[in-house]
């Protein structure tokens, strides 16, 4: 958020994702949205309609109706099962922050995040990111299932009360936030580091273990997460440790996996650490 990118969530249904986004998004005094992806949504279902109005004058006039996109933080769920066409318009949302409809782009909210999810085991019925839209997220994070305790003390939580309903306070404001993101743009990075971070990503594109290997744009959101641990951690530099613990959702779901590799039961995680170590 603080780096003012998108994520792609892998993660089983029922684990708190709705939760977690509406949860941040309260604290950082935002407001949110959450999108269920179908294969019958359309980009006006997302992005909004004209709609006929009558004004204070008995006039019939276009007016527009903003869509479920038009907030500060996005869920995106299941956004494998929305059609290309549909998926398109959360993709413009992501990049350009701005909504298009008809002859008309309309600017979003600022600042703008959106999670999108995807469930990695229901493959039916879905529609596969290809390659260049997956490498507009920023990042892939992997949410699995929670720990025996945690579990336990979720299930005491939930089942309590009717309705259980955290006091939750706000700590940051819409314009403190759009300045966190200018304040990790200014975090100073030495040029080994930065050296480091494109070296990374280059070794993907040569790969013997991998069909292709991520874009200069992975180099740029590399640096940012760089800068966005150190700025959470209280540094005001860069380290290798913050790119190197980076590197792996920065760059897991923007590299291919050769027929080889995947017969020997490699995954993406384990090409990344061998380069990072290696680097």
């Amino acid at each position: 958020i603080i780096c003012d990118g998108n994520v792609l969530l892998e993660s089983y249904p029922g684990l708190g994702k709705t939760k977690t986004v509406r949860t941040l998004s309260h604290v950082l005094g935002l407001n949110f949205s959450r999108i269920q992806n179908t294969p019958d949504l359309m980009p006006s279902d997302i992005t909004g309609t004209h709609i006929i109005n009558e004004n204070e004058k008995g006039e019939k006039e276009f007016v527009f109706q903003e869509g479920p996109i038009f907030a500060n933080m996005i869920l995106a769920d299941e956004i494998n099962r929305a059609t290309p066409k549909t998926q398109s318009a959360l993709l413009e949302a992501m990049e350009e922050k701005q909504a298009t409809v008809g002859n008309e782009s309309y600017q979003l909210e600022k600042p703008f995040f959106l999670m999108a999810t995807q469930n990695p085991i229901d493959q039916e019925g879905t529609y596969p990111l290809p390659e260049a839209q997956k490498d507009r997220f920023m990042m892939k994070l992997k949410f699995d299932y929670p720990e025996k305790d945690n579990e336990e003390k979720i299930v005491e939580r939930f089942t309590s009360e009717l309705e259980f309903t955290p006091q939750l306070e706000k700590v940051l404001s819409e314009a403190s936030l759009i300045k966190l993101q200018e304040f990790v743009r200014q975090v100073p990075i030495a040029d080994d580091i930065q050296e480091r971070a494109v070296k990374i990503v280059s070794e993907t594109r040569d790969h013997e273990a991998l069909n292709y290997g991520a874009s200069p744009r992975a180099s740029i959101n590399l640096v940012l997460a760089g800068k966005g641990r150190a700025l959470i951690q209280g540094r005001n530099y860069v380290s290798a440790r913050d790119i190197n613990e980076m590197a792996e959702p920065i760059l897991r779901h923007r590299i291919g996996l050769n027929f080889k590799a995947e017969k020997e039961g490699k995954n993406s995680e384990d090409i990344i650490e061998g380069i990072v170590d290696n680097v």
